[in-house]
């Protein structure tokens, strides 16, 4: 009798052990469709200001073209959205919008501007929107120079840094990061090249409570695997480390407790929107969100112990805008 009892107690030991463990393992909360109105609604991001939600992304007829405008959304609960802006420029597709928050509080909007005639780049370079209320936004401003790419800004220490490409020297033989500063997120100045081959592109930056720059860079060409980047101040010299992870759209945020993960496309076995544990040399897929087709490009936000990502995907068969939260202890 005492030998059954010490294993049922044992059993349900284990049973609860594991019940627990699978409760602290990385787990999506919820994932909701939160706008479709667009044709073709995609390249998302996201952040929180003034006590409100503000998300980004770009309408359009389809993936690439000349008619791209970037809409802006907002809600207070981040249940019932709004739209609250749409950001337009004659003759240009506006794309990839970025939020960021200015030293003197000011939601900021950097977005690509391509020229096209037909399906033909004629030209392109970055501009930038200014709000100091969510509701009012300054008109397109060109920044940087005709022919880059600033993917994405990221404020430090009062100054916008930013990676942008471009294959302006040699032209489709290789492409060339830029790393860019801005005192005030208009003008730019570059710091250095980044040594990095294989057709670099999509970088975001972060930056460790050291100082220690962090980057994530997709690439195109050789193995086309994403590299991570990092670099002390000043930021000249930099170590790379090739992740083994073929990424599209990436992104990644370091959280309170010091751990950083990365949202991206993820290509094996059809393209789809996951979640992958960072660090300063590798990634580890953990979650693979309901995606499929057209997606990618996640946004990032910590609320409340919760992860917040927008992403779009077209696997409902319209290229839509996503919200998840995931729990990640």
């Amino acid at each position: 009798m005492l030998v059954s009892a010490f294993r049922r107690t044992a059993v349900v030991f284990i049973l609860l052990l594991a019940g627990l463990s699978a409760q602290a393992a990385p787990h999506i909360v919820s994932v909701e469709k939160i706008w479709d109105q667009g044709e073709h609604n995609a390249f998302t991001d996201i952040v929180r200001f003034n006590d409100m939600w503000y998300c980004t992304f770009r309408e359009a007829g389809n993936h690439v073209g000349s008619d791209g405008t970037i809409r802006i959304i907002r809600s207070a609960d981040g249940k019932t959205w709004e739209s609250g802006a749409l950001l337009t420029e004659a003759g240009i597709d506006l794309r990839d919008p970025k939020l960021s928050l200015t030293p003197d509080n000011r939601l900021m909007v950097n977005m690509g501007g391509s020229h096209y005639e037909g399906k033909k780049l004629l030209g392109r370079r970055p501009r930038v929107s200014f709000s100091s209320d969510g509701v009012n936004y300054s008109a397109p401003e060109k920044i940087c120079s005709e022919g880059d790419w600033l993917w994405r800004v990221t404020w430090h220490d009062g100054q916008a840094w930013g990676v942008s490409y471009d294959n302006r020297i040699d032209k489709e033989d290789e492409w060339h990061l830029r790393l860019y500063v801005s005192d005030d997120g208009v003008n730019y100045r570059i710091r250095t090249l980044l040594d990095v081959t294989g057709r670099p592109n999509e970088t975001t930056l972060r930056f460790m409570p050291d100082g220690t720059m962090m980057a994530l860079v997709r690439r195109e060409a050789e193995s086309k695997m994403a590299w991570i980047g990092t670099s002390i101040a000043p930021y000249l010299d930099w170590n790379w480390t090739e992740t083994g992870m073929q990424t599209g759209g990436p992104n990644f945020i370091r959280l309170p407790d010091g751990t950083m993960w990365a949202g991206h496309r993820y290509y094996p076995g059809g393209a789809k929107t996951v979640l992958s544990k960072m660090t300063t040399s590798s990634l580890e897929k953990v979650l693979e969100f309901p995606s499929g087709g057209d997606t990618s490009y996640p946004g990032f936000a910590w609320h409340d112990g919760l992860l917040w990502m927008t992403y779009y995907a077209s696997h409902e068969g319209k290229t839509s805008i996503y919200l998840a939260k995931i729990a990640l202890d």
